[in-house]
């Protein structure tokens, strides 16, 4: 049968329905074939949208489907009972281990007795959820930006319009305005629950800390066993059904719920609404760590509870998106003690697997935004593409802790020669060794890849830091890998984060905002002179006279950065000093000499 013909029986089938009100009974002789098929030789994209194929999935996959509810929604009876018994499995029972999962509009019509007429009306139950509701919107927020047009801003109206659930993994949450939104909606009946990483430490002197006060305010605390490092969230998601991911609304990204994410970091968070696959993955992310977590044990009011179980296979695939954990890196164990935990796989590296076939199959470019590069499976991917290719546009842009001068890049590899040495043929100490700590920048400047630093101050110091704290890779200017992952073994082996890869080809905007922002940092403060403006300042101070040892925001290559420090430490040569070095929060400035 051609498409158009297709279309035409389609058509013929809707005006069909469309003459029965929803309380009419269902027209038995609408039914389908044995073997008759709704696509034939085509696929379900020649007659349906994305939309429509995404929410029939949801509901067929859903464990609350049955063939009473197909059959109330208008699904002839012969299909929905195969629908319902393909589902079941052998046991006949949903929500059993062997359930089966539809993953194609194709697998769904080669079931017995669903056709063109099945297919119509399962399009037609879900019609309301592709009618008139966003569906796949995503923009990103960058920081630094104004505290009010900032990611921050964004999260606070999310959690203002929260109707029912609320569930956040994040690292840290000290945004009061975040914490009275989160308390707001607490006292409006949404159910929050929140994977805070502070809980861990808080839990051993709870009063007055951070995550009591949260559980004051209504909202669930959790910890779990190693570091949490996501920044995800999900508003209003699947708690009770699949189709509740559908209105759903995600954030993901780098930014923490800070002041400092928002006004002071380079950060990117990036919001989604109506993408049901995004946010079933992240639902079904944190109930994994929700389910292995710990009590913080403060509100004995706020009960414990889990939701809908999210089998990998019920989320629809999706193309032009792919979301990686490091969670898959671990091991769930169980202390008689302290309950449930997490416990590192040796050797598995899954997000960084990842990250170095993207770099391997890059054509044209390479752009890096990161806080550190301690990778060591990403960092020499890195440099392995650029010596098979010296021509590809590789840049990489790291905050300023990441620089080390030659002579310490040195040391590193003395030590690790030792310690490779004492490891001998111990697989797991030589694996130790290789990956534990290694700052890779100068092995990227040594090579000749353009490298620049973020640099703002003389000595680093979390009080007063400018981080360049975004994580994200772009290649070709077609795919960005963003998430709140640092390029470290540490990220892999400790801690949990994400990372979403998104393709161009069906994100076209969210890729495009990433490319601008990147090629705007990597030029941070140099139009403005602002480096030669600092040279001439230190140079032309006269004796006695104090200089800033904290700067304006500048992208420096690796030389410029030496350059700097070393013309430092020749006119204020206190700046190296014992009281220095203790205590970089006090001294702010140095005395020229």
């Amino acid at each position: 049968m051609s498409t158009k013909s297709r279309w035409l029986v389609l058509l013929s089938l809707a005006l069909s329905l469309t003459a029965c009100g929803p309380d009419d009974p269902i027209d038995e002789g609408l039914v389908d074939g044995e073997q008759e098929s709704a696509f034939g030789s085509g696929k379900a994209d020649d007659l349906m949208s994305f939309c429509e194929q995404e929410h029939v999935l949801l509901l067929l996959n859903d464990r609350s489907t049955d063939s009473d509810r197909l059959f109330d929604a208008g699904v002839h009876r012969r299909a929905a009972n195969n629908l319902a018994e393909f589902r079941a499995g052998d046991d006949e029972r949903l929500g059993t281990d062997d359930d089966r999962y539809f993953r194609s509009l194709e697998e769904v019509d080669a079931v017995f007795f669903v056709g063109p007429a099945a297919i119509q009306q399962l399009t037609a139950a879900i019609a309301d959820f592709c009618r008139d509701q966003p569906f796949r919107q995503a923009h990103t927020i960058f920081s630094p930006n104004d505290y009010y047009s900032s990611h921050i801003d964004e999260v606070v109206r999310l959690f203002d319009e929260a109707e029912r659930s609320i569930d956040i993994a994040m690292y840290s949450m000290s945004d009061n305005r975040a914490v009275t939104a989160l308390g707001d909606a607490a006292a409006r009946g949404v159910r929050i629950r929140l994977l805070l990483d502070g809980a861990n430490g808080d839990h051993l002197n709870p009063q007055g800390s951070r995550s009591a006060r949260l559980e004051d305010l209504g909202v669930d605390v959790r910890y779990i066993n190693r570091i949490m490092h996501h920044k995800f969230a999900i508003i209003d998601g699947a708690q009770t059904e699949l189709l509740e991911a559908s209105t759903a609304r995600v954030f993901s990204g780098s930014g923490n719920l800070s002041f400092g994410a928002a006004v002071r970091y380079d950060e990117n968070t990036t919001f989604h609404e109506g993408f049901a696959p995004l946010a079933l993955t992240l639902q079904r992310e944190f109930n994994h760590l929700w389910e292995n977590s710990r009590d913080f044990q403060w509100n004995e009011d706020l009960e414990y509870f889990e939701t809908l179980p999210i089998p990998e296979e019920a989320i629809p695939p999706t193309e032009g998106l792919e979301v990686l954990f490091t969670s898959e890196n671990f091991e769930t164990t169980y202390h008689s003690t302290w309950g449930p935990g997490f416990r590192p796989l040796v050797f598995s590296q899954v997000v960084a697997d990842s990250l170095v076939e993207l770099i391997e199959g890059a054509r044209s470019s390479i752009f890096m935004a990161a806080s550190f590069l301690r990778s060591r499976p990403v960092s020499e991917a890195l440099l392995r593409r650029w010596s098979e290719d010296p021509d590809l546009d590789v840049r990489i842009y790291l905050d300023q802790s990441e620089y080390i001068s030659q002579w310490f890049h040195g040391s590193q590899l003395s030590d690790l020669a030792s310690c490779l040495e004492d490891a001998g043929d111990d697989d797991r100490a030589t694996f130790d060794c290789e990956q534990r700590g290694f700052i890779f920048s100068y092995s990227l400047v040594d090579a000749g890849i353009p490298v620049r630093f973020k640099n703002y101050s003389y000595r680093w110091h979390f009080s007063y830091a400018l981080q360049m704290h975004h994580k994200y890779i772009v290649i070709d200017g077609h795919t960005v890998a963003t998430g709140s992952y640092n390029y470290s073994n540490n990220a892999e082996q400790n801690t949990m984060e994400n990372v979403v890869i998104y393709r161009g080809s069906h994100h076209p905007d969210l890729v495009a905002g990433f490319v601008e922002n990147f090629e705007t940092i990597w030029e941070t403060g140099r139009s403005e002179g602002l480096y030669e403006e600092l040279l001439d300042t230190i140079e032309s101070a006269p004796a006695g006279a104090e200089v800033d040892i904290l700067f304006e925001p500048t992208a420096l290559t690796w030389q410029e950065v030496t350059t700097l420090r070393q013309f430092l430490r020749q006119r204020c040569p206190e700046i190296d000093s014992e009281e220095y070095r203790r205590y970089p929060q006090d001294n702010r400035t140095c005395v020229v000499q």
